[in-house]
């Protein structure tokens, strides 16, 4: 039981410790997790469209 207690009273003590974001901060890198994940998710579209037209005019010329 003594176990459990050091444990939660270290982790009190290391929560004290931490050096939480403003909420300014917070907003920005929100918004910015927003604005790379939509450019990741357009990036990776067009790739699947590009190789999805190459597919296609390799199927269509019967090159296999």
């Amino acid at each position: 039981m003594e176990r459990i207690f050091n444990y939660l009273k270290a982790a009190t003590a290391e929560i004290k410790k931490v050096s939480w974001p403003t909420k300014k901060e917070t907003t920005q890198y929100t918004i910015l997790v927003i604005v790379l994940s939509l450019a990741v998710a357009a990036l990776l579209g067009g790739l699947d469209y590009i190789f999805n037209l190459l597919i296609q005019k390799l199927l269509t010329r019967q090159i296999f």
